[in-house]
């Protein structure tokens, strides 16, 4: 059994002018690993990111309830690409291992007043995208195609395992 401890490394998600959203879910997840490995430099901290693009453009967390409404009701029948990343990293030993999975996601065509009963069920305003796929967010998608189903809620596990794996423990 391997003893782990959730640590919100407490940090701006300050997106840079004319940095793509891959780009941006790279930087952060290496950022927040960094920051809280300053704390706990013996242990292996795992670093993650998600972040969502449509026409180009970044999506932010919505954070209330109206903006996710505005969200939701822009983001109604399109499909959105998002970046999952994850970084493993060891300041004692310098391990440093990242990757960003991409996939993208089409929402269903929703009404106003489905986009309200989800939110007022859901509230996922600290989500990107408006979106909780692991919850009543499945309802308001009409597809998610992605190599790691598991990177959808934020964390790519079939990437983590084989980080960890690299770094000498192993799961199984």
């Amino acid at each position: 059994m391997v003893d782990f401890k959730i640590v919100n490394p407490e940090m701006d998600e300050v997106i840079i002018e004319k940095e793509t959203a891959y780009e941006t879910a790279d930087r952060l997840a290496e950022e927040k690993a960094r920051k809280v490995s300053n704390e706990f430099q013996e242990a292996i901290v795992i670093g993650c990111d998600q972040t969502a693009e449509c026409n180009n453009i970044q999506i932010q967390k919505p954070l209330n309830y109206k903006s996710a409404i505005s969200q939701l009701t822009e983001l109604s029948g399109k499909r959105v690409n998002f970046h999952s990343a994850i970084c493993l990293y060891q300041r004692k030993i310098n391990i440093i291992e990242k990757k960003v999975v991409s996939f993208d996601v089409k929402y269903k065509k929703i009404t106003l007043s489905q986009i309200k009963n989800y939110l007022e069920k859901e509230k996922p305003f600290d989500c990107v995208g408006s979106v909780k796929s692991e919850g009543l967010g499945i309802t308001i998608l009409e597809e998610i195609n992605s190599n790691d189903p598991t990177a959808v809620i934020g964390l790519p596990l079939i990437t983590l395992i084989s980080m960890l794996n690299k770094a000498g423990m192993r799961i199984t």
